[in-house]
């Protein structure tokens, strides 16, 4: 997924985000509450993160994981004219009466691994797929989403992220690209 040379074209949101952002605590954890409580940041979302994106990448399908993914990934679907397809932890088949297509983490930023999964029927081998998150640290969440995209036969396209605080082979191998880079939030 090239990145087309877009990012400037969102310089102002770009600075509003940097702006409503915060360190909190001792263990200095993200708020980035006043970014959904902004609804000119909200309404701007969406298409600056389908920007991030080539139309050779020819998406159909977005895929974001609970809970700020569904904010996200709906707003960018839109953008994109493309469906979504939500990504859960800890699906049931039994709980859902629906297959469900499952893979666990490798360790994330705290450390702990998760188990995600998507209904089977979500995804086929016609689908062409964008992830999309807030914020890619460890890559643990979008290396699974890339596994649960493979397993399903369909195209991984790449991801997209507000915040992109990932090592240069992470985000090469993951053809992820970020709205942000995590070192301009101070």
């Amino acid at each position: 997924m090239p990145l087309v040379g877009k990012r400037h074209k969102h310089h102002d949101l770009r600075h509003r985000l940097r702006e409503a952002f915060a360190w909190r605590g001792e263990e200095g954890r993200a708020d980035v509450s006043q970014w959904w409580a902004d609804a000119s940041i909200m309404g701007e979302l969406g298409p600056a993160l389908a920007d991030l994106c080539s139309s050779r990448d020819r998406i159909t399908t977005v895929l974001a994981p609970e809970a700020t993914g569904f904010l996200l990934g709906p707003l960018v679907a839109v953008s994109l004219g493309a469906g979504f397809v939500e990504m859960r932890r800890g699906l049931s088949e039994a709980e859902l009466g629906d297959q469900v297509l499952l893979r666990s983490t490798p360790p994330d930023y705290l450390s702990r691994t998760v188990e995600w999964g998507i209904r089977r029927r979500r995804l086929c081998s016609a689908h062409r797929v964008l992830f999309v998150d807030d914020w890619a640290d460890t890559s643990a969440t979008a290396r699974t989403a890339r596994r649960l995209v493979e397993d399903s036969g369909a195209t991984w396209v790449g991801a997209a992220v507000l915040v992109d605080g990932t090592a240069p082979s992470e985000r090469r191998d993951l053809d992820l690209r970020g709205l942000l880079r995590e070192r301009e939030l101070t």
